[in-house]
């Protein structure tokens, strides 16, 4: 449940330079997935990706994992694809959206 607060926070804050990097990289003729990237990478939920990833070598060396440890893994590695989905979602749906509204108002060419 921890994470769910932290997962709509990205997700607004995606969706808003998303929203900015849109226009901007239209207007500027540069790849919004190098933009967008740039603008969002600090929100990469590094902390979560290497606490699951100490608890799976902590369970690959003991013979009996304790079902905290377990628990815990699972948690900070659910938590992290959570947030990787949110900011993947929220930078990507401005993009698509403006994308598919400016096609539909420019006039066919023949």
């Amino acid at each position: 449940m921890r994470c769910f607060g932290a997962a709509l926070g990205t997700l607004l804050a995606c969706l808003v330079v998303g929203l900015i990097l849109t226009p901007v990289a239209r207007r500027w003729h540069m790849p919004f997935a190098a933009i967008g990237f740039a603008s969002v990478v600090s929100m990469m939920p590094g902390v979560l990706l290497f606490r699951m990833a100490s608890g799976l070598v902590q369970i690959a060396d003991r013979a009996q994992a304790s079902l905290d440890l377990i628990n815990a893994t699972i948690a900070d590695g659910m938590s992290a694809v959570i947030l990787i989905l949110a900011m993947s979602l929220g930078l990507i749906t401005p993009k698509v959206v403006i994308d598919a509204l400016s096609e539909r108002s420019t006039p066919a060419k023949s």
